[in-house]
């Protein structure tokens, strides 16, 4: 096994676990009252995500040996990941979820950011890459990571809205 298929096989596992626990999460948010939103635009984000992780691994020679600096950055992102989900707790999807009267999240990052978990996910898809020095998918990716963010964040802060006033 390389480093290539060891750091990239342990970041889709960590992406099949956090599906699990965000439908686990979305189906109790559901039965509470929770509405979603923006459903249209999330299976971009899976096929997003999706051909992240294949570009990675059929554009970067397996043997490519880490940078491992960017490889130490990307745990302090991993770290940061693990802060988001812990924070939000039971609010954690993959989808944008509201409930309705429910006091927004502000632990964690939440008390200095509205969407740490965004900048986590900035961090990743730029980063793992060039972590093999396959600079032209952390290029590509980010450009269009960022562009289905602007759609998300308006979104989210649509649906949240109600919810800062309350």
């Amino acid at each position: 096994m390389t480093w290539l298929y060891g750091v990239v096989g342990l970041v889709i596992l960590q992406r099949l676990a956090e599906l699990v626990l965000a439908a686990h999460n979305t189906k109790r948010l559901m039965a509470e009252g929770a509405i979603e939103v923006g459903r249209r635009h999330y299976p971009l984000f899976i096929l997003l995500h999706s051909s992240w992780l294949l570009a990675i691994l059929l554009t970067t020679p397996a043997a490519t040996p880490p940078h491992s600096f960017l490889l130490g950055l990307f745990v302090l992102i991993e770290i940061g990941r693990v802060w988001v989900l812990m924070s939000l707790g039971r609010f954690f999807t993959t989808r944008v979820i509201t409930l309705p009267g429910a006091a927004l999240v502000r632990v964690g990052p939440y008390r200095f950011v509205n969407h740490p978990n965004y900048l986590v996910v900035i961090g990743e898809i730029a980063c793992l890459p060039l972590i093999f020095g396959n600079w032209p998918v952390a290029l590509i990716w980010s450009l269009l990571n960022l562009a289905l963010l602007n759609q998300r964040i308006r979104v989210e802060n649509a649906a949240l809205q109600p919810r800062r006033v309350a």
